[in-house]
């Protein structure tokens, strides 16, 4: 991956019926007892009318320590579907901690070319991060085939996953901005205020950990975002630190607002311990008098609203909105 500054927001284009999307392994691997998540997710998105191929390394048992394969042989795979002209769409099957691993092989190049939506959270969330900081591309911070689509839309109520369907299905194809993201009962307002900037964001050990190499998001494409995290694992200590690593890199001296996932299996932050995960958002935060909306349904705890990348979005954390104010993809070029 070459080292060069985006000139401008990079879209991908639209999806149509009949376009193909492709599951692939991106990062962990995929055992045998979750095949029938990736044919359930095969499922979801035949109902909104695309092809579906599976990559050959998403292949039950395989793999190669904590990952599907090398990170050589999932960059090669990866740089194959950026380069497919008939590929317009790859989803994740899985998270992991292989992202690191290939990040300076991927061809950026092929991504300028012909961007294509890449849909996927957690570690997949350092990708977006890195892809966005060197091309500018829209990453989808959104779910998965194992864990989402495949698992969390499963146990969802119909009517959620209608609804969640239906906004995949605009987010990908549509060319007018969304608006209000459906809201739920259990957002809360941790901080009163609005805001409007790109959105930018993921794992938070992910975008801690990405600004200490060269994939770093350079401090100005933050000023004035919008910032989004969520957390899965650790103690809540560790969320307080990473938080004290974006104060130190001047990350919260130049975001316009914060968004808060659901965490989830964070120790310490069990009903009535202390300090409660509002505690320390707003401690690291201090006197940055910056709106925060809190425990948004994204991230680990899914089924996930999603979240695209370097899209301007509105933030009113009193009446608990966050509003894509721009479409994701772009239009076809005319012909």
């Amino acid at each position: 991956m070459t080292r060069s500054a985006p000139a401008r927001l990079l879209r991908p284009r639209a999806l149509k019926p009949g376009d193909l999307v492709v599951i692939a392994s991106l990062s962990g691997p995929l055992p045998a007892a979750h095949e029938p998540n990736v044919e359930r997710t095969v499922a979801v998105f035949e109902r909104m009318g695309f092809r579906v191929r599976r990559a050959p390394l998403l292949e039950a048992g395989r793999r190669h320590w904590w990952s599907a394969a090398t990170p050589a042989e999932i960059a090669r795979e990866l740089n194959g579907l950026l380069r497919d002209p008939e590929v317009r769409a790859i989803v994740a099957s899985d998270g992991g901690r292989t992202v690191f691993g290939y990040l300076d092989l991927i061809d950026t190049e092929a991504i300028r070319a012909d961007p294509k939506p890449i849909l996927r959270y957690s570690d997949i969330s350092l990708l977006h991060l890195a892809l966005h900081a060197r091309t500018g591309l829209v990453g989808f911070h959104a779910d998965m085939a194992v864990p989402g689509f495949g698992g969390h839309w499963q146990s969802a109520p119909a009517a959620r996953q209608a609804e969640l369907e239906a906004l995949y299905f605009r987010l990908l194809t549509g060319t007018e901005a969304i608006g209000a993201l459906p809201a739920s009962p259990s957002w809360e307002c941790w901080r009163p205020g609005r805001a409007e900037g790109p959105l930018i964001g993921g794992v938070i050990n992910r975008i801690a950990l990405a600004q200490a190499t060269p994939f770093a998001l350079p401090l100005e494409r933050l000023d004035g975002a919008v910032l989004f995290w969520e957390e899965m694992g650790g103690l809540a200590s560790y969320v307080w630190s990473y938080l004290q690593v974006m104060r130190h890199s001047g990350i919260l001296d130049r975001i316009a607002g914060m968004v808060v996932g659901v965490p989830r299996e964070i120790g310490g932050l069990e009903p009535g311990a202390s300090p409660t995960l509002p505690e320390i958002v707003l401690d690291a935060l201090g006197d940055r008098d910056i709106p925060v909306l809190g425990n948004v349904e994204f991230g680990h705890a899914g089924p996930n609203l999603p979240l695209p990348l370097g899209i301007r979005v509105g933030l009113d954390a009193r009446r608990r909105t966050l509003s894509l104010l721009e479409p994701a993809v772009a239009p076809h070029p005319t012909t």
